[in-house]
Order: structure tokens, then sequence, then C-alpha cells
């Protein structure tokens, strides 16, 4: 029992009434520091440490590389945009274009359907008897006449115009749009 009354009493002495946080004693005892007055002749020596303390903790600079980049890349987000408007712009006139398109079939359609509707091929016959005098022809006057191969044409030099055309309507409208 005396073991564990002395056991007690350095536990009360090294802790905090009986807590895990040291006792008083165990502290350290705060260090004095003498306070610097400032001789009014000093002032220079106190803006040169302050300055040196700023310039110790100031930020690093930014990398030009970084910069360059960073500016690239704004550029090329501004063309994407660009490029994005302009083919907004495209498919709207295609789909117009697109629309033009099927109602024109539609009337060439009706049209041909009216057309075929008022030739009568009976009365094309009895035109081309009674008025032009012409008769139906006898197996021995019909003669097949054999042909050579059919001609076929090349034209030269139309690439050149078509990819100047296209490069100066995308630059006039780049234009437009900036204006």
């Amino acid at each position: 029992m005396a073991a564990e009354a002395a056991r007690v009493l350095e536990y009360e002495r090294e802790y905090y009434f009986g807590s895990a946080a040291p006792a008083r004693e165990v502290f350290d005892e705060p260090v004095a520091r003498p306070v610097e007055i400032p001789v009014p002749g000093d002032r220079t020596r106190q803006r040169q440490r302050a300055r040196a303390a700023a310039a110790a903790q100031s930020v690093p600079g930014i990398s030009l590389f970084a910069v360059v980049g960073s500016i690239a890349a704004a550029v090329l987000m501004v063309f994407v945009v660009l490029a994005q408007i302009s083919l907004n712009e495209a498919a709207a006139e295609t789909g117009k274009l697109n629309t033009q398109l099927q109602e024109l079939t539609e009337h060439q359609r009706r049209l041909e359907i009216t057309y075929e509707s008022v030739i009568d091929m009976k009365e094309v016959e009895r035109y081309a008897k009674d008025v032009l005098g012409m008769t139906i022809p006898d197996a021995g006057q019909i003669a097949i006449i054999r042909s050579v191969p059919d001609d076929r044409a090349e034209v030269i030099g139309g690439d050149d115009e078509s990819s100047l055309s296209g490069l100066g309507s995308f630059m006039s409208s780049l234009l437009e749009y900036f204006k």
C-alpha cells in the first residue's frame, strides 16, 4: 500500500490533476527577449529588413512559356468558337436548301404528271400523218448504223479556282463576323 501511495503522489506531481497533461512545473519558463527600440536614424535599416522579409516571402514569377501557352490556348478557343458558329450557319443553310430541294422535286413530279397527261400519242400520230405527211417505215427502210465509242471531254484547271473561292468565302465570312 505504501508503494501504491508513493506511486499516486508521483502521479499527482508529474501530471495535472490526474490527467494526461503534464504538471505546471514541467513547462519551460518563458524566455524574456529584449525589445528592440529603433534609433531615430535607424529607419533605413528597418525598411531594408522589411523589404528583405517581403522579398523572401514573394511569390515566384510566371514562366514565359506558360503565358504564351495560355494566349495560344485562348486564341485556339476563339477559333473553335468561330468555326462552331460557321458550322451552325452552314447547317441552317443546308436545312433550308434541303427543304427547298424537296419542294422543287415535288413540283417537278407534278409538272411531269401534267405534261404526260397532256400528250396524247394518238393525237400526235394523227398530226404526223395528216399535217406533216409522215408514214410508218417498212422493215426494209430501217437500217442500223454502228458508231464509234462515245466521245469524252476532260476539264483541266478547274480545281485551283474552286479552292481559292472557298478560302476567300471563309475569309469574307470571318471578316463579316467581326464587323
